[in-house]
């Protein structure tokens, strides 16, 4: 018998079946793919990234590169797998997401103490168990969930990009770079299909009037006013771009396809609008359209993107289309440590606890393992000290009142505030960064002490 159960091989499942097993826990990690798929997933491999391939800014002085840090020095296994993983993206980590997923895949089955199983998990385990079945959670184990929370769990619907396929992209009015230059590579990071007026406008037009998939009139509401998330809330992070182009003529043009920071060298000015593609695999071969989660029918997502110019006979490898996700009210169920409040002995982490983000949700699981691992051994879970991005995070999710609860990314809006107010953004990011890494510090050599800490990711 396994000392532990982990639902779920996506990023927090695969990241906390790891760090229970090098603290020698013996693991059994389920995962139905490829027996049973998801709407958005197309392989079977543990930790698939179905959005988009970027995992956000590496930048320390933002949130999200702090959060990253903070994960690295916590010993984190999918970090330096992502790392190793990475193609041009400026001053963001993006991976080529199958790359990725078959070296985390390898590093799970491979290793003596996990024991990977393909099988729908349609109950929650009885004895320590770590449920981290992710957005897209199966019906059948959404039910067991919510007979165990006693309440309906919270529902909120993402959008995935269309990919297109690099040859399809027509150079000859494209350009590469990176908003003022942040490229990690010479030529520039990013392709970019710039925009005159009249080709917006034609495009916003079309884009408004495009055949949609069909949604239930519950999901269709949702999506008009912003994405179901909580008590009369609404997310805005994932909002499909045919939504985000009703609210207005320019709200394109001051969203995804903002031109600020781009100059287009044939002409030597910044265009009126530009539509970025992202680099989605090591090869160069493919690229993500950056900003256009979509539910537009296949065929209409042809017609239209094909208006942007660059993309006029562009091939899409993937289609957008949307997909629902799953949350539970984690204020009500979980503390801080990721414990089930009427169960010690489960856990939940990744995206289903309301944390947002590929980071959010890897930095989860990573603490629910460890966390798994010191129940076993008779030692308390830790909790996180709030000056870290990581502590913040969870402290809002199991704090946060019924009315404000929403998924969350990292932001420095949830650290408590700094001693002194500083109005410069980056520096007050570095003040922050700072304050954290240090609290973190102080936290790891305490954790130390007892004899325990943060175990290293395989070279």
């Amino acid at each position: 018998m396994p000392d532990l159960i982990v639902v779920g091989g996506g990023l927090a499942g695969s990241e906390a079946a790891w760090q229970a097993a090098q603290r020698g826990l013996k693991v059994r990690l389920y995962e139905m793919r490829p027996r049973k798929m998801t709407p958005a997933h197309t392989t079977g491999y543990l930790a698939e990234l179905v959005c988009s391939n970027s995992l956000g800014t590496t930048l320390i002085d933002r949130a999200g590169g702090l959060l990253k840090e903070e994960l690295r020095r916590m010993g984190s296994l999918l970090l330096p797998l992502a790392e190793a993983s990475a193609v041009p993206a400026g001053s963001a980590l993006a991976v080529d997401r199958n790359v990725f997923a078959q070296k985390v895949t390898e590093a799970l089955e491979s290793h003596p103490n996990i024991e990977v199983v393909r099988e729908e998990v349609t109950d929650i385990p009885q004895g320590l168990s770590i449920i981290a079945s992710g957005p897209l959670t199966s019906n059948a184990l959404s039910q067991a969930i919510a007979r165990l929370t006693g309440q309906e769990h919270l529902y909120f619907f993402d959008a995935i990009a269309p990919i297109v396929v690099a040859d399809s992209i027509n150079m000859d009015i494209c350009f590469r770079g990176a908003r003022y230059g942040r490229s990690a590579t010479a030529e520039g990071d990013y392709i970019n299909c710039p925009m005159d007026k009249a080709q917006y406008e034609a495009f916003v037009d079309a884009l408004v009037r495009a055949e949609r998939i069909e949604l239930h009139d519950f999901e269709r509401f949702a999506l008009q006013q912003g994405v179901r998330a909580g008590k009369s809330k609404f997310f805005e992070g994932c909002l499909p771009i045919e939504v985000m182009a009703q609210r207005g003529k320019d709200a394109l043009r001051f969203g995804p396809l903002r031109p600020t920071g781009l100059i287009d060298p044939r002409t030597g000015r910044e265009p009126y609008a530009v539509v970025q593609l992202r680099q989605d695999n090591l090869a160069g071969t493919l690229y993500n359209m950056v900003g256009f989660q979509t539910n537009l029918k296949f065929p209409e997502q042809r017609r239209v993107f094909r208006m942007i110019p660059g993309l006029e006979q562009a091939e899409f490898a993937r289609y957008g289309q949307m997909h629902r996700n799953t949350f539970i009210f984690s204020p009500a169920l979980l503390d801080p440590t990721l414990q089930f409040r009427t169960r010690p002995d489960l856990f939940f982490a990744g995206q289903i606890t309301g944390v947002e983000g590929y980071v959010g949700n890897i930095a989860t699981g990573l603490l629910a393992g460890w966390n798994a691992a010191r129940l076993a051994r008779g030692q308390e879970p830790l909790v996180l000290p709030r000056e870290t991005m990581l502590g913040a995070l969870l402290y809002y999710i199991t704090h946060a009142s019924e009315h404000d609860f929403q998924p969350m990314k990292a932001n420095f809006g949830l650290l408590p505030p700094l001693p002194r107010r500083i109005r410069d953004k980056r520096a007050r990011g570095r003040a922050y960064a700072e304050r954290a890494l240090q609290a973190l510090e102080a936290f790891l050599a305490e954790v130390r002490a007892q004899g325990d800490g943060p175990v290293p990711p395989p070279a």
